[in-house]
């Protein structure tokens, strides 16, 4: 067996949660997984898939309306938080 090193992730539960369901339905361990991601980053030569924020402008008048009517249900329901705590928040999850 090839020398391993070891991997410590911060992961939501949930989102943990889902991705090993998935994982174990196709058969694939968690640190295959991993493995995979990183060889494709090193044959990618970067992150192995698109990383970015929806163009505004793309969209149509409808797709916007549901994106802006999202954030109103948000803010009406109390989730938000002050920018402040956002990017306090980042800073702790990243060691910023």
């Amino acid at each position: 067996m090839a020398k391993t090193g070891n991997l410590y992730a911060r992961i939501e539960p949930d989102i943990k949660e889902q991705a090993e369901a998935i994982l174990d339905t196709l058969g694939i361990s968690v640190s295959s997984a991993i493995n995979m991601f990183y060889r494709q980053i090193i044959l990618q030569r970067g992150i192995p898939f698109s990383m970015k924020l929806p163009d505004l402008g793309q969209m149509s008048a409808a797709e916007l309306d549901a994106e802006l009517e999202k954030g109103y249900e948000d803010l009406m329901a109390g989730r938000v938080k002050p920018a402040v705590q956002v990017f306090a928040d980042i800073r702790k999850d990243y060691g910023v």
